[in-house]
């Protein structure tokens, strides 16, 4: 029996094993692999403490630090299939399967499983990855500093990932599919007023190319016309899916399913299950607020173990 399985391995996951560790909770990290989103982002400059490094260098770090914990078991490369209640018990504990055959018992669970960005799907998205095609304005836009880049998406998500990359960007493309944008009316009002913003409506993109990183996008207008904007950055904000699959029948979920948590515990609603990321409601998805709100899991799972036990 542990007192706390940890399910993922991104940012979140890791800080929250290392205090776990470090408060001697008997824990199991179980992950598929360690880094989280960032794992593919060349370049990562926000990450506190750490002036620049790129995703795979930060992710080995994680890994790093969390091995040289005494007091905790890693199960990588490894992926949870099934999260059961046993209710049977003074205290609810939980059976989490995992798909090399093993079953865990746990008194407690934090899921920080993260979320995967929605892609558009076109050609080129995935080689282009990281080199040029974005996912994450907030993270990435000093990295274009001074050249032209394109955002797709007419959402809120769209909207900021414009707005975040105005005092860096010589232009910006806004484009979307639809005839009108759907974000916040103040924000679009912003975007509007600035000269360095051009839209583009009903525009349906079909190509991210470069052969090394991106130099350029292709969209289909309204005519059925290919047209071209040569773009050296190419963001694509059309929002996020949380990583909710395990739970979405045992906690609380809102209308994106996101996992609603108390945010001064990080508890769900479901009595020993927390929650921690971007796989939460918590309204900023940043590497460094993961890592945050999993510290204060880790440590209040770590009071409710004291009045359990």
């Amino acid at each position: 029996m542990y007192d706390l399985v940890i399910i993922g391995g991104g940012p979140a996951g890791v800080a929250a094993g290392i205090y776990a560790a470090r408060k001697k909770i008997k824990t199991v990290l179980v992950t598929d692999f360690f880094g989280g989103q960032s794992l593919v982002s060349n370049d990562v400059e926000n990450w506190i403490g750490v002036k620049n490094a790129s995703g795979l260098e930060l992710a080995k770090m994680m890994e790093e630090h969390l091995r040289a914990q005494e007091d905790i078991e890693i199960m990588d490369g490894t992926l949870v299939s099934k999260i059961e209640k046993i209710a049977d018990k003074k205290n609810q504990s939980f059976k989490v399967s995992v798909e090399n055959g093993k079953v865990l018992e746990a008194k407690t669970i934090l899921i920080s499983l993260g979320s995967r960005r929605k892609k558009l799907n076109i050609l080129g998205e995935r080689e282009l990855e990281g080199k040029g095609v974005s996912y994450c304005a907030t993270c990435d836009a000093p990295l274009f500093k001074n050249k032209v880049v394109a955002v797709a998406g007419g959402g809120n998500s769209g909207l900021e990932a414009v707005t975040d990359l105005i005092p860096y960007a010589s232009k910006i493309y806004l484009i979307h599919r639809s005839d009108a944008l759907k974000g916040d009316p103040i924000t679009q009002d912003k975007i509007r007023s600035n000269p360095k913003v051009e839209i583009i409506l009903n525009a349906q993109m079909q190509e991210v190319f470069g052969e090394t990183s991106v130099s350029g996008l292709k969209y289909k207008d309204k005519s059925g016309e290919i047209k071209e904007i040569k773009c050296e950055g190419v963001f694509v904000e059309i929002g996020s899916m949380p990583n909710n699959d395990l739970v979405k029948n045992i906690v609380k979920l809102n209308d994106w399913g996101e996992i609603v948590v108390d945010h001064k515990t990080q508890q769900t609603s479901e009595p020993g299950i927390w929650a921690a990321g971007d796989v939460t409601d918590v309204s900023y998805k940043q590497n460094n607020i993961s890592m945050g709100d999993a510290v204060k899991a880790a440590l209040n799972i770590h009071d409710y173990l004291k009045r359990t036990s």
